[in-house]
């Protein structure tokens, strides 16, 4: 039996992840200041044909929340700043609108999050006063539900909400915040709620092209890396250094063990003359790179393979809201539900820039690894993907999304379809000397039954 791995069980469940494992969360912001969009209903059905399971929209709207009725789509809804008075001022205003805008529609629709206000610093009324005391009685209604510990409460905020973001490590949080910010920040630990950030790199490089590249804004591996003087961590794209620099901020007021959520980013799509960054090819690396970043659990310099979710901006462009030209553009759709550019939502294939094609099942086929190849074969097949094959096997190391389960098999099959993908889906790509097979079920969600795995 030299050469073969006999199986203790009858049968072995070997489920090989091929560019589907586990790692931080996308989701897509819905915002509708638009006279354009199609009905909720056909948003919720492009949501679903896009797999994707975590959505945030920005009030209650009852035609939207009913629209996410039993579509296994996690919804994330909002308090308005418009509101947050009545919040703030009375129990029972916030006990009716449990009773109206939730309750009638939950658990079909999976709300959640609730965020309590959006971005209060930035508004020009300046409602941060009202927001502590709204989320206690946003708090106070869900524990008479019962949905305390099922609905989390927090609320989100810009980086504005920093006095200063760089270096990284000397983030610091505007000291004329402090009033409202240390006991929301007390409420979010309290009740295991994320600080929310919505950040913009696109905004860092628009309004300092002369500090900030293009190559640094859109994580692209040409771009400088920026050493933070302080700490001697090296920084590769501005998304982390903004992350971190929260992270910082945090850590300065004793709230290190807060998770971060970003609740917004993303990149426009067109824009002014003077917006030369705003385009279709920018977005698309843009969003590509940070999903990927996403998934791949790559976390930032300061909290290395750290798991943060966050949720694109925006699904649609906005043709009402107001501002600059960038302002409408940040949608990843049209009206009619076509892409205005391509995104492998799943951030394990290759989107071709050229085409904007997504390569991550081309012809809806797979390249595994051969039951019947020697375990010699897997590992120089494996080794030539990663290597002259020019695959990108870091999602199989150690500590890193994709490296379970640890087989031979598994990250042969990983790396061999990465390659397979890359390379036109053609029967030839999935050869590797006889140690590779194509197969027609996405292994993700078929399982292959190894009765007598050779390795």
């Amino acid at each position: 039996m030299a050469g073969r791995l006999v199986l203790a069980l009858p049968v072995l469940l070997l489920l090989l992840l091929v560019g589907h494992c586990r790692g931080g969360k996308i989701g897509v912001c819905y915002g509708r200041n638009a006279d354009d969009l199609p009905a909720p209903d056909k948003v919720a059905q492009l949501i679903q044909q896009q797999s994707l399971k975590y959505v945030r929209i920005y009030d209650t709207n009852i035609d939207v929340i009913k629209a996410f009725a039993n579509t296994g789509v996690e919804l994330m809804v909002g308090v308005p700043n418009s509101d947050l008075l009545a919040f703030a001022q009375y129990q029972s205003n916030v006990d009716t609108w449990l009773k109206n805008s939730i309750l009638p529609y939950y658990p079909a629709t999976m709300i959640t999050y609730i965020t309590v206000g959006a971005e209060v610093t930035e508004s020009p009324v300046n409602a941060s006063a009202l927001v502590v005391p709204a989320m206690r009685n946003v708090h106070t209604a869900l524990k008479k539900a019962g949905l305390h510990k099922k609905i989390t409460i927090s609320s989100t905020h810009s980086l504005g909400i920093l006095s200063r973001s760089f270096p990284p490590s000397a983030g610091a949080f505007n000291s004329s915040y402090a009033y409202f910010l240390k006991p929301m920040l007390e409420f979010l630990v309290e009740n295991q709620a994320p600080f929310m950030v919505d950040l913009y790199p696109y905004y860092a490089y628009q309004n300092s092209p002369s500090n900030v590249s293009l190559n640094y804004a859109l994580f692209s591996p040409q771009s400088q890396d920026v050493i933070d003087p302080n700490t001697g961590l090296v920084y590769t794209n501005m998304f982390d250094a903004q992350v971190d620099s929260i992270f910082f901020a945090l850590m300065a007021l004793n709230f290190k063990t807060l998770k971060i959520m970003v609740t917004e980013s993303g990149w426009p799509n067109k824009g002014a003359a003077k917006e030369t960054g705003a385009t279709p090819d920018n977005a698309q690396t843009y969003n590509t790179n940070l999903i990927r970043h996403v998934v791949n659990d790559s976390g930032t310099p300061a909290k290395p393979g750290e798991e943060i979710d966050v949720y694109i901006f925006s699904l649609f462009n906005e043709n009402r809201k107001p501002g600059i030209e960038s302002e409408r553009n940040w949608g990843l759709f049209f009206p009619d539900k076509s892409s205005i550019y391509s995104l492998d939502w799943t951030g394990r294939g290759n989107v071709d820039v050229m085409t904007g094609a997504n390569i991550t099942n081309a012809n809806g086929t797979w390249c595994i690894a051969s039951a019947n190849a020697s375990e010699t074969d897997l590992q120089n097949a494996l080794n030539w993907a990663c290597g002259p094959g020019n695959v990108d096997c870091s999602a199989i190391q150690p500590s890193q999304p994709c490296y379970q389960p640890d087989t031979l098999a598994s990250h042969a099959s990983y790396a061999f379809n990465s390659y397979y993908q890359q390379n036109g889906a053609n029967v030839v790509a999935c050869d590797f000397g006889g140690a590779g097979v194509r197969t027609t079920k996405d292994p993700s969600k078929h399982p292959i039954l190894v009765t007598d795995l050779q390795l």
